[in-house]
Order: structure tokens, then C-alpha cells, then sequence
């Protein structure tokens, strides 16, 4: 009769299945949402055609509404993100329901006209894939939930296995045993940044909330969200369409007018049900200092210009959320702190590649037995995202300055390309040899991000991106060194099986 298992015994086997269930699910999400925190400098350098400029924003307003008013007269909305000293482009977007389809547009500031510039997704491809996955938005969210509720159980669960979970931190036996060394390795990633991890995941729940739990909302307000909003102070509320044809005030003046009243520039307006008699523009700002994600508004009418009102204070129900949601996207940061949030991301992704390698080492047969079914599919889907996924990322980047710049539908053959070189790099890695099949994945996207500042220099080559360059030279050669290592690894292990593969046939 078997004895029972110990509480910690318990918690090793939930940590160690609930984190190979969904663990290469989670590396996505944690390489993707690091490569977030740096996404309008990803956007800048995928449209290098956009130069720094002093742009006017009461101007760009007045030929943004011109530019919408051709293209949609008769949509339900229209946005307008204003240009500024880092971005001088305009962005727009119209749409006839909030149900979509969306339709998305980056102008001159000084023309009004559609930007000269090469269509790309940029680092917004990155952000979404964060939280959906490429997938149908409600789909990719709940998933991605799913997941991230896993990962707090396994930080959890890990907490509880790791009795000695801080004097470990201190002891790194690489050299002992492959097994001691990835184990090492998962435990100084993982508790190094675990404050971080912790945050990062339960915080990221909470921005979710609204869709996990809708009942109370949905109870109270009986469905209207937008009432719902309104009273938390999230937003100002809007007024119902007057259902007869309106003149509107140009939006630059419009956009003068809360620039005064509010003594700084909007970085968006929205314009609600444009044409109509009862049009509204609500110019929104930047949030202030602090770590609260909550952006001061005011609202116009779009005839009189008169205003119609501010948003109202936020509750503490609704200040805590934003302060969790600032602290996932951490806007409030200044660039040392945004380093140090990037850093604990890639070592949050470390930690989920240490674990899953974990698992086949600590699995790997003995005394040159073959590789079971199950152990084989978890190195490939190991390989084929731990190596993959950055190979499609480089790819994603490689492909924005070799793809011809008027090539249509542009920004999918770079999404395309995205998810080609991942799938090709995770089929391939079913073929390597098993020996080098770690040296082989792991050179394909240090070669890729290696190419990329060269192929930046032959087809741009402007100093302003001289940081980007330097910092894909840099995973470049951590990969080709990270390849070295695991080439290397092999190569010591191969004598003793070699030696006990001759026992064993004697």
C-alpha cells in the first residue's frame, strides 16, 4: 500500500504538470508582452519613413476630419490620435458599429492625405498577441486567461515545493548534473524576479476582470456598460443621436479649445455619431503622474463647440483597477524603470524555457534507452518554441526592410512571415539530430536577429535607430552564444553514452 503524498509532494506534481500544460503557451505571451514595453520604439523603427517633426495639433485635427469626413460621413464614430514630437504621424480610425469592422488610417499632419509610409503592423502586432494570440479577440482573451490563472497556481505551488527556495538562489551547480544545472537555472530566474512575476500575472487577471466576472455589472446596469462606465469614472457619458444632419465646428478649433482649458495638448479625440445634430467630441489626455490608467476627459458638442462636461472623480473600486492595469502596462515608468520591467519579463520567459527543458532532462531515458512517445513531443514543441517563436520574431523584424515598401497588403506578408518562420523552425526541429538539435535551433534566430541591423544599414541606415540595431546585434550573438553552450553540453555527454551504449550491447 502506497503512502500517502505530502502536502509539498502535492504542490511539486501541480507545479511541475500545470506549468508543462500551458508552458509554451505562456513563453509566447511573456516574450511578446516583454517585446511590448518598448513598442512605440519597435512602430518607429518598422516606418522609418516617419521623421521627427514640430507638427500642430489643432491643424492635423481640422484635415483628420476633413480626410474622415470623404471617407465615412455616415459612421458611428471616428478616432483621431494626435501627432506629437515622438510620433508625427496622425492615426485614425473610423467604424460603422462598435462591433466592428474597424478601419485604420496613418496621415501627413501637413497634407491631411494618407502617409507616405510602408504598411505595417509594428509593435501593435506584438501587444495584441500579448492577450489574443492572433486569434478571434473574446477567443485569444479567455485563453490567455486560462493560462495566466495556471501560471498563478504554479507560482503558487512553486513557492510551496521550494522550501529552500532562497538559499537555492544562491547555488548554482551547472557543472553537477544536467538535471541540477536546469533546475538551478529555473530556480534563480524564477525567484530573482518572482515580486515581479506575481504582479505581472495577477494584475494582468485584473485587466481582464471585466470580461471573467461581467454578473455584477451586467446585474446592476441590466447590460448598458456605457452607464456603467460613466458612473465609475472612466468615461463621460454619451448622449443619444438627434437623427437629423448637423454642421459641425472644424475639429481644430474644437481641439484649441481643450488645449486651453486644460493647459496641454489631447492625444486623442473621438467623435461620436459625426454629422448628426448631436455630435460629440471628447478630447482625451494623457494620464497624470502616477501609476492610476485613468485619462482626464472633456467633452464638446460638435456643432456649438460648447462644453458638455468633464469625467467625474474615479471611485476606489475603480482607482485600484486602473492602478493594477498601470502597473501591467507600466506607462508610468520612466526608461530605468522600464528597463528593469523588461528585464524581469525576459526572465520570466527564462524561467517557463528553464521549466519545460526541466521536464525532459529530468524525464531523459538512461543507459542510451530510447525516447518515449510523450518525452519526444515535448522536446519538439521545447524546440520548436523556445527556438521558433524568436526565430519568428526576428523574421517579423528581417522581413520590414526586404519586403519592396508599395508591396500590398503588406503588413500581412509581415505577419505572414511571423508565423512562417515559427512554424518552419518548430517542423524542422522534429528533423535535427537529437545530439545537435539544441546548436541547430537555437543558431537559426541568432542568424536572423544578426541580419537585421545589416540589412537596417543597407536599406535605411539613419543614426536614429542606431539603439535598435545594437540591441538586435545583441540577441543575436546571446543566441549564437546560447547555441555554443548547448553544443558544447552535447558534446561532453556524448563519450559516456557512447561508453554505455557499448555496455549495453556487450
Amino acid at each position: 500500500m502506497s503512502r500517502p503524498r505530502s502536502v509539498r509532494q502535492s504542490m511539486a506534481w501541480l507545479h511541475t504538470w500545470s506549468g508543462l500544460v500551458v508552458g509554451w503557451v505562456l513563453f509566447a505571451i511573456f516574450v511578446t508582452g516583454t517585446a511590448s514595453y518598448y513598442r512605440p520604439e519597435i512602430s518607429h523603427w518598422m516606418r522609418p519613413e516617419l521623421s521627427a517633426a514640430k507638427p500642430d495639433p489643432a491643424a492635423a485635427a481640422t484635415r483628420a476630419g476633413a480626410f474622415l469626413q470623404r471617407t465615412m460621413p455616415d459612421a458611428a464614430g471616428w478616432s483621431i490620435k494626435l501627432p506629437n514630437a515622438e510620433n508625427p504621424a496622425v492615426e485614425v480610425y473610423w467604424w460603422q458599429s462598435f462591433n466592428g469592422p474597424f478601419h485604420h488610417a496613418l496621415l501627413d499632419s501637413a497634407s491631411g492625405e494618407r502617409a507616405a509610409v510602408r504598411d505595417t503592423q509594428g509593435g501593435d502586432f506584438l501587444y495584441r498577441f500579448h492577450y489574443e494570440l492572433s486569434l478571434p479577440p473574446l477567443v485569444g482573451r479567455w485563453i490567455v486567461s486560462a493560462c495566466a490563472m495556471i501560471l498563478l497556481i504554479a507560482l503558487i505551488s512553486g513557492i510551496v515545493t521550494h522550501r529552500r527556495i532562497f538559499a537555492d538562489f544562491f547555488t548554482f551547480r551547472r557543472d553537477r548534473s544536467a538535471q541540477r544545472g536546469w533546475l538551478d537555472a529555473h530556480n534563480v530566474m524564477g525567484v530573482l524576479a518572482l515580486p515581479f512575476h506575481l504582479m505581472i500575472v495577477y494584475t494582468g487577471l485584473v485587466t481582464l476582470s471585466a470580461m471573467l466576472m461581467p454578473w455584477a455589472v451586467q446585474t446592476a446596469y441590466r447590460g448598458d456598460i456605457l452607464r456603467y462606465y460613466a458612473d465609475a469614472g472612466i468615461m463621460i457619458a454619451g448622449r443619444p443621436p438627434a437623427g437629423r444632419p448637423g454642421a459641425a465646428l472644424p475639429l481644430g478649433e474644437i481641439v484649441s479649445r481643450a488645449m486651453a482649458a486644460a493647459g496641454e495638448t489631447p492625444e486623442l479625440v473621438m467623435i461620436a455619431h459625426p454629422g448628426d445634430a448631436a455630435a460629440t467630441v471628447t478630447a482625451y489626455f494623457e494620464e497624470p503622474p502616477g501609476l492610476a490608467h485613468l485619462h482626464p476627459q472633456i467633452a464638446y458638442d460638435a456643432s456649438t463647440g460648447v462644453e458638455l462636461g468633464r469625467v467625474g472623480e474615479a471611485g476606489a473600486a475603480t482607482r485600484t483597477g486602473a492602478v493594477m492595469v498601470g502597473l501591467h502596462e507600466a506607462h508610468f515608468a520612466a526608461a530605468p524603470l522600464r528597463l528593469m520591467f523588461f528585464v524581469c519579463g525576459l526572465m520570466g520567459a527564462a524561467t517557463v524555457a528553464t521549466g519545460l527543458v526541466l521536464w525532459t532532462v529530468a524525464r531523459a531515458p538512461k543507459n542510451a534507452a530510447p525516447e518515449g512517445l510523450g518525452l519526444r513531443l515535448v522536446r519538439i514543441l521545447n524546440l520548436g518554441t523556445i527556438a521558433g517563436l524568436p526565430a519568428g520574431l526576428a523574421a517579423y523584424f528581417l522581413v520590414n526592410r526586404l519586403l519592396p515598401v508599395s508591396l500590398d497588403a503588406r503588413a500581412d506578408w509581415e505577419v505572414g512571415a511571423f508565423f512562417g518562420v515559427w512554424v518552419l523552425a518548430a517542423a524542422a526541429s522534429a528533423l535535427y539530430p537529437p545530439k545537435r538539435a539544441w546548436t541547430m535551433a537555437l543558431t537559426v534566430p541568432a542568424l536572423i536577429f544578426l541580419a537585421i541591423p545589416i540589412s537596417d544599414s543597407l536599406t535605411v541606415g539613419e543614426l536614429r535607430f542606431l539603439g535598435f540595431d545594437f540591441a538586435m546585434a545583441l540577441l543575436g550573438l546571446l543566441f549564437l552564444l546560447a547555441a555554443r553552450l548547448a553544443g558544447r553540453r552535447a558534446a561532453m555527454r556524448q563519450p559516456s553514452r557512447a561508453n554505455l551504449h557499448r555496455a549495453a550491447e556487450a
